[in-house]
């Protein structure tokens, strides 16, 4: 299985918008991000977003990009930023068929996470800047045995996306 863990990107402050919609930028990186992975030839069998508007606005943007049906797209409070990454690998055991799973989510759950499918028993951290996107190939997402496959931030994004 490979999951490509993706953090939503940039967007309004709390104080601009309460409900912290992507801003320009962040939706600028989003397609960036989309039409790179299009590029990538990846595919995704299932993309899941917390339910956060800046992360379903990612996921929707990314999805079409790469060709996901946006209707199709799951939401879980499991892939919310103070969420348990347990609690998220525990979702993600759900859907053992599926080859290759976009996540979109946030700080500081993606991190966490990338220490959770990569190791039971080490602490790895690992910064996500906004519109950053990590995979990490896992036989079973509770085996703690993934392996890190690469790690894009958005300008390494743009780059391919523009080529």
């Amino acid at each position: 299985m490979e999951i490509y863990l993706v953090r939503h990107g940039a967007a309004h402050t709390k104080e601009d918008d309460p409900e912290r919609h992507l801003n320009k930028d962040g939706l600028d990186q989003c397609h960036l991000s989309g039409r790179a992975l299009r590029q990538l030839d990846i595919k995704f069998d299932l993309v899941i977003s917390s339910p956060k508007v800046r992360a379903r606005q990612t996921a929707e943007i990314i999805a079409e990009e790469a060709g996901y049906p946006k209707d199709e797209i799951k939401v879980t409070e499991t892939l919310e930023p103070t969420a348990s990454p347990k609690d998220t690998t525990s979702y993600l055991n759900n859907f053992t068929e599926k080859n290759n799973i976009m996540l979109a989510g946030h700080l500081p759950l993606l991190g966490k996470l990338v220490s959770e499918l990569l190791s039971e028993n080490t602490q790895i951290s690992l910064y996500f800047e906004a519109g950053a996107v990590c995979r990490i190939d896992v036989d079973q997402p509770f085996s703690h045995t993934g392996v890190f496959r690469w790690f894009l931030t958005p300008e390494q994004l743009r780059l391919i996306a523009q080529a």
